[in-house]
């Protein structure tokens, strides 16, 4: 598939974003962090920025934008319909959260209510936000069991990235379970990266071209002559290739720079002095932002179309 930059911009600003609102709403409504109107702002600001601005990008990708509201109406049937109304119910109640906390310094009690609802709601949103790619049988690499498990790991991931380098900004304390978790999760999302991967490159094929034309019972079916004298949207978009090769030098620049460093540079920060704590948190950020950008890009760039049987590959 070809990756398009406002897609892959998306997943990852917006999966980060409503990370972070997680991580805010839990340690605020379980009284792990207090209800500072300065680092509310900042924190809820951030996290609104990063799942509104993706989401809006998300509509660069489709071919009349200003008919982007009317995908609301398919929520019977379409994973993207529910995240849209997802994404739209959830407003509702982390503004409600951010509201109590910046306005009446309230962030427990019922207050605190909304932030386990809010923390709830933002954690279905991504998983429909990962059915959206999931739930397509013609896309082989996107069927898989782990794609949904690891969108929600890797939003949780971030999240706690962003509200690790927030607290030592602020310097709220309590950044050892915040370290800890982000340890924890940046070690199992490259595990479950490991094992997508893995999986994808060995599992056989679902479709092949015999197949796809019913006429595997004649032999094998090469492809004559190209259904097209140039390229089509078909081909653009659902039949993008990357070389082996490539793809290999990608997954290790995503697995390291995505979460052995950062995971490294945090798991130092309890034997290092507190004065360079925000810029080596600051750094694991980077690093991982630059690592997850990649990641999602391999994402899309390795998965392929049925209909490319119909255009030279042999198997999908």
């Amino acid at each position: 598939m070809h990756p398009a930059k406002s897609v892959i911009y998306f997943t990852t600003a917006s999966g980060a974003g409503y990370g972070l609102l997680v991580w805010l709403s839990v340690m605020g409504a379980m009284g792990i962090i207090p209800a500072d109107r300065t680092f509310g702002m900042v924190g809820f600001g951030l996290a609104f920025f990063l799942v509104i601005s993706g989401l809006l990008s998300s509509t660069a990708h489709l071919g009349r934008p200003e008919r982007a509201w009317r995908a609301l109406s398919q929520w019977r049937s379409s994973w993207l319909s529910r995240e849209g109304v997802a994404a739209i119910v959830t407003f509702g109640p982390t503004g409600l959260y951010a509201l109590g906390w910046v306005m009446l310094g309230q962030n427990t009690g019922l207050v605190g209510l909304l932030g386990i609802l809010s923390a709830l709601l933002c954690l279905i949103t991504v998983y429909f936000t990962s059915m959206i790619y999931a739930s397509l049988k013609t896309i082989p690499a996107w069927n898989h069991r782990l794609t949904s498990v690891g969108y929600l790991v890797l939003s949780l991931m971030s999240g706690a990235l962003l509200m690790l380098v927030l607290q030592i900004s602020f310097q709220m304390g309590h950044t050892g379970l915040m370290i800890k978790l982000v340890v924890g999760l940046s070690a199992l999302a490259a595990l479950l990266k490991l094992t997508y991967w893995r999986s994808i490159q060995k599992s056989p094929a679902t479709s092949t071209a015999e197949s796809a034309t019913g006429l595997g019972r004649f032999g094998k079916v090469r492809m004559i002559e190209s259904p097209h004298g140039e390229d089509n949207y078909l081909l653009k978009e659902m039949g993008y290739k990357i070389a082996r090769k490539h793809a290999l030098k990608l997954r290790q620049i995503a697995l390291v720079s995505g979460f052995i460093i950062p995971m490294a540079l945090v798991a130092s920060l309890g034997s290092i002095a507190g004065s360079y704590a925000l810029p080596v948190s600051t750094l694991a950020l980077l690093s991982a932002a630059i690592g997850l950008a990649v990641e999602r890009w391999l994402f899309f760039a390795e998965a392929k179309h049925v209909v490319t049987l119909y255009y030279g590959e042999s198997a999908v």
